[in-house]
């Protein structure tokens, strides 16, 4: 696996490939992009943005 393909959080922008707590999901309103969270964004509610379609989250 290449520096790049490594997943993301979709709000912090940090690796989360050995984090806890992370978690991974399909966009809730277009369902093409995959959105990842890590456990810290998900805690303090920080906002994400689908790059496919502009969907904002958490709601």
């Amino acid at each position: 696996m290449a520096e790049t393909d490594k997943p993301v959080c979709s709000s912090c922008k940090r690796r989360v490939s050995n984090l806890n707590n992370t978690t991974r999901f399909k966009c809730p309103k277009c369902g093409k992009y995959e959105i990842v969270r890590c456990g810290h964004c998900r805690e303090i509610v920080a906002k994400y943005r689908c790059p496919g379609c502009n969907f904002e989250g958490p709601n």
